[in-house]
């Protein structure tokens, strides 16, 4: 599967599908709603983007997250992808959780919290 998501990438990035380029839709959560000192898993889903060149890094208080996994590249209708990255993590009081998505030259900051989404681009 891994192959053939590959291969179609390849394919329309040759044959001029790079030209329509398409931002990324942003969403930062919790599995669980969010409880400080409660184990939970901070996800971060990127929809809608193209073409496919695309960083996402889960940060705790701007140092990135380790043992995050992310899924495999995929594609929707219209040749736009879609990834999830995810990682376990225990809010604590005055901790700052954020999801940096770098799409082609563009970088946004989301910032995961209780009640609201905060997006920050710089």
């Amino acid at each position: 599967m891994r192959l053939f998501i590959v291969a179609a990438v390849l394919f329309f990035l040759g044959s001029g599908a790079l030209g329509r380029q398409s931002p990324p839709k942003v969403q930062v959560y919790s599995r669980n709603p969010g409880r400080l000192g409660e184990a939970n898993t901070l996800i971060c889903h990127v929809s809608g983007f193209h073409p496919p060149d695309i960083t996402i890094t889960l940060l705790k208080d701007g140092v990135e997250i380790e043992g995050a996994k992310q899924s495999d590249l995929a594609f929707e209708s219209g040749w736009q992808f879609h990834l999830t990255k995810h990682v376990p993590f225990h809010p604590q009081k005055g901790e700052v959780y954020t999801c940096h998505v770098r799409h082609m030259t563009d970088k946004k900051v989301f910032t995961w919290g209780n009640e609201t989404l905060m997006r920050v681009s710089y």
